[in-house]
């Protein structure tokens, strides 16, 4: 699996095109029938291979993942390939023509930015990685715009270049590694390196510390379908300034240094910000948009008493406020022949699977449950997501 130059041959292509699509329960035939005619080795290579193929497809798309290569790490740590287009379109917006890719991983990243019309030098320090990187960049027909150096990144000159991205390893030995300090290379260093550029952004976990963004970067938190992806800082745009991002669209919300939403009753709507908002501490921003305040000063969910649309957050409409009580909510449920029940949680220990099985919810109808706090106190509220 280290070594990519076999996959690479023609025997090795004509083997990845034989086995593209096979299914793990097929596997063993598949690898019985075409060890007759080729190396066992490589057949096994090819079969590995097709696998990372269709666990890729869901942040690359079929077309490319179908082209790419991936290692185990790769499939996993590399950027999403819409992210990475939004990131490489605000790159060449801000007059970048060439970055310096520095932990460039399989090259998720460069080939975004190579799409963009970016020249890239793409550096990875593990030799399979950069090989890796290699082949995809050759794959996508994109080897002109992008450089792939197998070095250390602390020792790669970057002044020939108009912008630094650097991509951390936020992964260990043990897992997800959740101190800035602790990734590979440290963030400090990235920062130092950052400054050296006239543009430079820095992909890190969304779960960092605000107190850990400097003071002369911009910090910007990307979801995309409502999913967390990520956070970044950038330096030499708009020092101080925190966003939160929602793709697909773009759709960017920037802060306005608002303080806390106050907290009060619980209106007609419930409305719960994307998780890029909430990660980027920008509820107030919402809740003023709503005209709305929070239902506890702990707990992230806007309540207002008008309906108005917003990408930033998902608007339920709210029919019933209860303290928390099983019994009592399996026989509103009940009453009410609610089958499928979506329960969501903030604030509240319990774990929706476990809820769901106690109430055992039957019948045509749909409803949510938010098991949260109001004003300190366990509650439910049963609602449905509302009509905007």
């Amino acid at each position: 699996m280290n070594d990519l130059a076999p996959l690479l041959t023609p025997e090795g292509r004509a083997l990845l095109d034989a086995v593209r699509g096979t299914a793990p329960a097929d596997e063993l035939a598949v690898a019985t029938r075409l060890r007759r005619d080729h190396p066992a080795p490589l057949v096994s290579a090819a079969l590995a291979q097709a696998r990372l193929r269709q666990r890729a497809v869901a942040k690359f798309g079929t077309e490319d993942a179908d082209r790419m290569f991936f290692t185990p790490d790769g499939v996993e740590q590399s950027t999403r390939a819409s992210v990475a287009a939004y990131r490489a379109a605000r790159l060449k917006e801000l007059g970048v023509t060439s970055v310096a890719d520095l932990c460039c991983g399989i090259g998720g990243d460069a080939i975004a930015l190579a799409r963009a019309g970016i020249r890239v030098l793409a550096v990875d320090r593990d030799p399979a990685t950069a090989a890796t990187a290699r082949a995809n960049a050759d794959a996508l027909g994109l080897a002109g715009l992008i450089e792939v150096r197998e070095a250390d990144v602390t020792e790669v000159d970057t002044s020939g270049h108009d912008a630094v991205f650097v991509d951390p390893a936020r992964r260990g030995g043990r897992g997800r590694i959740f101190d800035p300090e602790a990734y590979s290379p440290p963030l400090s260093w990235a920062v130092a390196a950052a400054r050296t550029a006239r543009v430079a952004a820095l992909k890190i976990a969304p779960g960092v510390p605000h107190e850990a963004v400097p003071a002369d970067a911009e910090a910007e938190w990307i979801s995309d379908h409502g999913d967390v992806k990520e956070a970044v800082l950038w330096f030499g745009t708009a020092p101080g300034t925190v966003r939160a991002t929602l793709l697909p669209g773009p759709r960017t919300l920037r802060g306005a240094g608002l303080p806390d939403p106050p907290v009060r009753p619980l209106g007609r709507y419930l409305y719960e910000p994307d998780g890029a908002v909430i990660r980027a501490h920008l509820v107030a921003d919402v809740a003023a948009e709503l005209d709305g305040g929070l239902l506890d000063a702990t707990i992230a969910y806007v309540t207002a008493d008008t309906l108005r649309p917003t990408p930033y957050a998902t608007a339920y409409e709210i029919t019933d406020q209860l303290p928390f009580n099983v019994k009592k909510l399996k026989a509103l449920l009940r009453e009410r022949g609610v089958g499928v029940l979506t329960v969501k949680k903030r604030g509240s220990a319990v774990e929706p699977e476990e809820l769901r099985r106690k109430v055992k919810p039957q019948g045509p109808h749909a409803a949510t449950v938010f098991l949260t706090r109001v004003a300190g106190a366990p509650t439910m509220l049963i609602g449905a997501p509302a009509a905007v």
